[in-house]
């Protein structure tokens, strides 16, 4: 009981913390770039430390930790993927920054004759993107929440199931989220981030240390340690455990394995630079030069933080042991955590556990409130500023008009999201992170990088690409064994999101990624090629030299029908 005391003290230091920033933001908050990009103001080094916090979700945190306790060599490889994501964000985010005002739609739209078809298109990819991202920072709340109510399977607090706490945790995380967008804005967003990226390198580092400490800070005897607690012995640390693994006598099931391998590396390398709330947060430094800066903080927090997951996912097997992880979640996404007890335990006792753990616990949950405002307040931002306000309102809104429609749009994604966590909450949160990667890659970067290159392309083949990789990349997963139609070979229980005995699986892929991917591609030059629009070779001169120099950027264009 007074470990979680001690817990819920913590969480209510960082809750009351924020709440305070967000009252802050709200009164220093006057207008549509106060609230969508917290009045340019942020430096470099502040902005890459928001950056390196929206991005290191909950997945990061606690679904990639689980999936390498879980699985070893081949778990990590998510950590990998996420990581080289950069070098492709680098290229086409500062671009896309220079080029745009607030969202995405900004950049997309530059060169359409019909704006509203596309910023309608950008608005529901959006949208739709954040849900599922989302979704993984939601489902990782319910399981943190139910480790540190300590409330196990087949147990109860307060009269709680850990099935009904995972429920309330995910209600309360969106009710949070919703306040901290509809009243702070981008500003009371971007601080809650920093203070969230400060925390979780400090707890990451400190977990790292400690666990390999424990080994006398020799790597390969904690990853032997590890071989050996999971009861694979070397295989643990080969390829093939996970991803890509050979069916003796099944070259069909073999292939389809290793493809579905590729096909999730394409959407994690392929969908950082898509994801809408990454290119938000680029909005609020004043120049490119800021913008240049952010990047290279985020990349030097980022690499370093999944780095140290191979730490955390090895430790917690080589620590806990696997039996012990699955027993309290069996998609490991409590790993990191339990992992934190245990050192907290071995250093200094019963208490020292406690601590350690309150700890971890506090910084995973500000972890996950700082990534789900973000997404939320991308998501409300699109809706407001681009389809409100320049379909609706063609362009001329009143800008409390639009911030006030944002609020409200905040509000509906967030309830909107709280429904659907409280049906997926049984998934891991990296692969669900996986899935959202997969479809930014499919509907967002096709139509950036054809709209940033492309002389011809147009407003018909920007339409095409965004809906065409969105529905695309949806079809393949409800048709994935993600949703239907998996088993357990041995127990039969399902694998899947729907029921054993539901079974509609046509596509044999779990990542859509590598057919949607180039699906999205294929729909936006189709597009343009068999559009009668005529592209103008003059906005697309106008976008190239402001998405290199920056000049005129933050500038909306004018409004073309």
């Amino acid at each position: 009981m007074s470990g979680r005391l001690l817990t819920f003290g913590l969480f209510l230091i960082f809750i009351v913390i924020t709440l305070v920033i967000t009252v802050w933001a709200r009164a220093t908050t006057r207008g549509a770039d106060d609230f969508y990009a917290g009045g340019r103001a942020f430096s470099g080094p502040q902005n890459g430390l928001a950056l390196a916090g929206d991005y290191m979700s909950a997945a990061s945190f606690l679904g990639i930790a689980g999936i390498i306790a879980l699985s070893g060599y081949d778990g990590f490889l998510y950590s990998i993927g996420f990581l080289v994501a950069w070098l492709l964000t680098l290229l086409l985010v500062e671009l896309m920054r220079n080029a745009g005002r607030f969202t995405m739609a900004d950049v997309l739209s530059y060169r359409a004759r019909r704006q509203p078809a596309v910023r309608t298109a950008a608005a529901v990819s959006t949208v739709t993107v954040s849900v599922f991202y989302l979704l993984a920072q939601m489902v990782g709340a319910g399981a943190l929440v139910s480790l540190l109510l300590g409330i196990h399977p087949g147990e109860s607090f307060l009269g709680m199931s850990a099935g009904a706490a995972k429920v309330l945790t995910i209600i309360v995380v969106g009710m949070m989220m919703i306040f901290y967008v509809t009243y702070g804005g981008m500003k009371g967003t971007t601080w809650v981030q920093i203070i969230k990226a400060v925390l979780l390198m400090a707890g990451t580092l400190v977990l790292t240390l400690l666990v390999l400490g424990r080994f006398g800070f020799n790597l390969s005897e904690m990853l032997g340690a590890a071989a050996r607690a999971s009861g694979r012995s070397a295989d643990f640390l080969r390829p093939g455990l996970r991803f890509g693994k050979e069916i003796d006598g099944d070259p069909l099931r073999t292939l389809i394995n290793k493809l579905d391998f590729i096909s999730l590396a394409l959407a994690l390398v392929l969908g950082t630079a898509g994801l809408p709330h990454i290119v938000s947060r680029f909005y609020t430094v004043p120049d490119a030069r800021a913008a240049r800066t952010s990047v290279n903080w985020a990349i030097g927090l980022v690499g370093l933080f999944y780095l140290m997951t191979l730490a955390l996912g090895f430790g917690a097997t080589a620590v806990v042991g696997q039996q012990a992880i699955t027993a309290q979640d069996p998609t490991g996404n409590t790993a990191a955590l339990q992992l934190a007890h245990s050192l907290g335990e071995f250093a200094g006792g019963p208490v020292g556990g406690d601590i350690l753990l309150a700890f971890i616990g506090a910084v995973a949950f500000a972890t996950i409130l700082a990534v789900v405002s973000g997404l939320v307040l991308a998501s409300s931002t699109s809706l407001a500023h681009d389809y409100f306000g320049h379909v609706l309102m063609l362009g001329r809104p009143r800008e409390s008009q639009e911030v006030a429609v944002a609020r409200f749009a905040a509000f509906l994604i967030g309830t909107v999201a709280v429904v659907l966590a409280v049906v997926a909450r049984d998934l891991n949160v990296a692969f669900l992170v996986a899935l959202a990667f997969a479809m930014a890659a499919s509907a967002n970067l096709p139509a950036i990088v054809l709209s940033l290159f492309w002389k011809r392309f147009n407003a018909a083949g920007a339409v095409a690409g965004i809906y065409g990789g969105l529905a695309g990349s949806l079809l393949l997963m409800a048709l994935s064994p993600v949703v239907s139609g998996k088993v357990d070979p041995v127990t039969g229980a399902s694998l899947s999101l729907l029921p054993a005995g539901i079974d509609f699986q046509l596509f044999p892929l779990e990542n859509p990624g590598l057919v949607s991917i180039p699906f999205g591609f294929l729909c936006a030059v189709a597009g343009t090629l068999l559009s009668r629009e005529k592209a103008d070779p003059e906005r697309y001169d106008e976008l190239s030299v402001r998405a290199l120099t920056g000049t005129g950027s933050h500038q909306t264009p004018r409004h073309r029908r």
